[in-house]
């Protein structure tokens, strides 16, 4: 095989490892503030059918619940209020390290699923205000790393919630997928790590598929980037990699359906810091 004939067929081996690229549309930014100091440093997002409504959580155990005003899709105004302080069993207060909530996930009656990282493990809510369950875990999150655990959290059709660690362990590591189904823990499948991205978020579209936020801290700013996977790990595509400083520091994803197809609705955490901003970032998937 002649030297020119190798570089080909190596170039077509890489291209083909590489995963495949999808179009989004930005819609629009809207930067959200609220008079109440525990406002901020948002960690998670999801939102109603119809775009109309959210829960959100921010890494200090807090809920807040609102609603969107939009003109013409995009959103101008957020109605939200007030800060709901999430509770363990019979109501007692949580202690900071069981504080670190990251990932939201809700369920078609409305339970509302948290997964925190510092305690690596998932906590069950009847609703906004309700007691919390005792810490779902098990020792297959003994390894992960403090405060780099259990970032993101997506809810299948069946009930399974699927919760990824920010870190996989190594750059060369993929980031394992854990799923609670039934009462069972077990990693059905991994995602590949790709460059510095670190998970940050995810949640499961009208379409079955499991989208994945991912942010890079380069010191000057953040990037994002959203991939997009079956729910076996395979079909990867990138669906969006922004600039640096292009949107805060994105960390919560909701993936929802209107009439003109997916839109992916994102939120920052702000680390309540004067330099950062609570942002509601909107794309959509036009192919």
């Amino acid at each position: 095989m002649t030297f020119a004939l190798r570089l080909i067929t190596f170039l077509a081996a890489l291209l083909l490892a590489l995963p495949a690229r999808s179009e989004v549309e930005f819609i629009g930014a809207y930067n959200w503030a609220l008079d109440d100091p525990r406002f901020g440093g948002f960690s998670g997002i999801e939102v109603t059918d119809d775009g109309d409504s959210f829960v959100a959580i921010n890494d200090r155990a807090m809920f807040i619940t609102g609603q969107f005003e939009r003109t013409d899709g995009q959103i101008t105004g957020i109605i939200a209020g007030p800060m709901v302080p999430m509770t363990g069993p019979g109501g007692r207060a949580l202690t900071r390290p069981e504080s670190d909530s990251e990932g939201i996930a809700i369920a078609p009656d409305g339970t509302i699923y948290v997964s925190f990282e510092w305690m690596h493990g998932i906590r069950r809510f009847d609703a906004v205000g309700q007691p919390g369950s005792e810490l779902m875990t098990t020792s297959d999150f003994d390894s992960l790393q403090n405060n780099a655990s259990l970032e993101a959290l997506a809810i299948g059709d069946d009930g399974a919630l699927y919760t990824i660690p920010e870190r996989s362990g190594a750059a060369t590591l993929p980031f394992p997928v854990y799923r609670l189904k039934d009462g069972i823990w077990d990693q059905p499948f991994s995602i590949p790590r790709r460059g510095a991205f670190l998970v940050a978020g995810a949640d499961i579209g009208p379409d079955g598929m499991l989208y994945v936020l991912e942010r890079d801290f380069v010191g000057i700013g953040f990037r994002s980037r959203v991939r997009r996977f079956d729910m076996t790990g395979g079909s990867e595509q990138v669906l969006l990699e922004t600039a640096i400083r292009q949107h805060d520091n994105l960390e919560g994803i909701s993936v929802w359906e209107d009439e003109q197809g997916l839109r992916l609705t994102m939120i920052s955490d702000d680390n309540f810091g004067f330099f950062q901003r609570t942002e509601v970032v909107e794309y959509r998937l036009t192919d």
